[in-house]
């Protein structure tokens, strides 16, 4: 395929065995783990967890990213689309709540076709960086019943800097308002959402006007109840991080998010504890579910 999925463009020609483009994939899945994450936000939880599949690869280049062993280093299993398909299907069976597709822009066809046409007992959760084109997301329509996108930057700066993206929020404001379109309000059922959007923002240390942007934007964009928005201040310091990225985010910085979020009349969704910001929220890619 010479793919276009994301707003990358680079044409890059990825086969089902030979990888390539930004994100370094093949056209085959590339699976790093299956399994129920009880770390996800509460509504996709539920008693079991979230059914969350981890791709392998990634569109953006985050210089922060806590799964670069996956999203950059190419850890990760070939899986066929029927074997996929079981995955998803094992996962719906341990009781999931959702299947929770962690980064699967750059497989949409194949995950398309392990979705299949019938409807799933579960939502399917499109779990993304934001960065997608709509062109790509509208053919999820009918599949996907709950997407969860970063939106990462409102400005060009910190986009550029740490996500080699700087047209990051050009592409991610018109997908969000596609997936909107797609879903409609936030619908709950006993605690678990079951269809709409929940846009998550990571605050960055000493990027505490680039959230204050992004709260902007989505107080403005949407009506309350339209969408949930989750805080986040899980921000952990990688190896080889520099500047401000060396240190956690302070709970002077994360107060003032808080509050500048509620001030904003954003009052649907999640603020989070700042003990969250600890490495063992993240999986071990050790292939298992696979």
């Amino acid at each position: 395929m010479t793919c276009t999925l994301c707003p990358r463009n680079c044409k890059a020609e990825r086969t089902p065995d030979r990888p390539g483009g930004v994100c370094g994939m093949p056209s085959a899945p590339v699976v790093a783990r299956a399994m129920l994450h009880r770390w996800e936000e509460p509504c996709l939880v539920g008693e079991h967890g979230a059914g969350a599949v981890f791709f392998s690869g990634c569109n953006l280049r985050c210089v922060y990213c806590q799964n670069k062993s996956i999203s950059q280093g190419g850890v990760g299993k070939p899986v066929t689309v029927p074997r996929l398909r079981e995955i998803f299907q094992e996962l719906a069976a341990r009781g999931a709540a959702c299947l929770d597709l962690v980064t699967p822009t750059h497989f949409t066809p194949a995950v398309l076709e392990a979705l299949g046409e019938a409807p799933w007992p579960v939502p399917v959760v499109w779990n993304c960086g934001g960065y997608e084109k709509v062109e790509t997301l509208r053919l999820l329509e009918g599949k996907v019943r709950i997407y969860l996108p970063d939106l990462k930057y409102a400005l060009p700066g910190p986009a550029g800097t740490y996500s080699a993206a700087p047209d990051y929020f050009d592409h991610a404001a018109p997908a969000i308002l596609e997936m909107f379109r797609q879903t409609g309000p936030c619908r709950m059922e006993n605690g678990l959402l079951k269809s709409g959007v929940l846009i998550r923002h990571l605050l960055l240390p000493g990027e505490l006007e680039n959230t204050r942007r992004v709260i902007d934007w989505v107080a403005e964009t949407f009506r309350p109840g339209d969408v949930l928005f989750s805080l986040m201040s899980q921000y952990t310091p990688q190896p080889g991080a520099s500047g401000n990225l060396r240190r956690h985010v302070t709970k002077a910085e994360y107060r003032a998010a808080a509050e500048y979020m509620v001030n904003c009349g954003i009052v649907d969704g999640y603020t989070q504890e700042r003990t969250s910001a600890k490495e063992e929220y993240t999986p071990d890619f050790d292939l298992s579910g696979t």
